[in-house]
């Protein structure tokens, strides 16, 4: 079985760089309908335990194998690696390779 290694990478700048030139919410235009709908599947994408505690786990560990998360959460490691595909692919969680290795 294939290990993988995914990181919890940011994928914004450091806050004094984006955030201190934002205006403040209550000054920002409404949510259009197509980005109230891109927020509604952000909240149903980790609407879900197993998502969650994930994406904890990597915050916590910064990067990790799927082994050592299944391991830690005490799921089967193909259930982790779908859960992580989901994140994946709504770019929750970057992955990076290194040689044999994805972190």
């Amino acid at each position: 079985m294939t290990k993988r290694l995914l990181s919890a990478e940011p994928c914004c700048p450091p806050a004094e760089e984006c955030c201190a030139k934002r205006p403040e919410l209550r000054d920002r235009p409404l949510l259009t309908f197509i980005q109230a709908v891109k927020v509604m599947a952000l909240f149903k994408l980790l609407a879900n335990d197993t998502r969650l505690r994930l994406v904890h786990y990597l915050i916590r560990s910064g990067e990790a194998s799927v082994g050592n998360i299944a391991k830690t959460l005490g799921m089967k490691q193909q259930a982790v690696s779908n859960q992580l595909q989901r994140l994946s692919d709504t770019k929750i969680v970057a992955s990076r390779r290194e040689g044999n290795s994805i972190y």
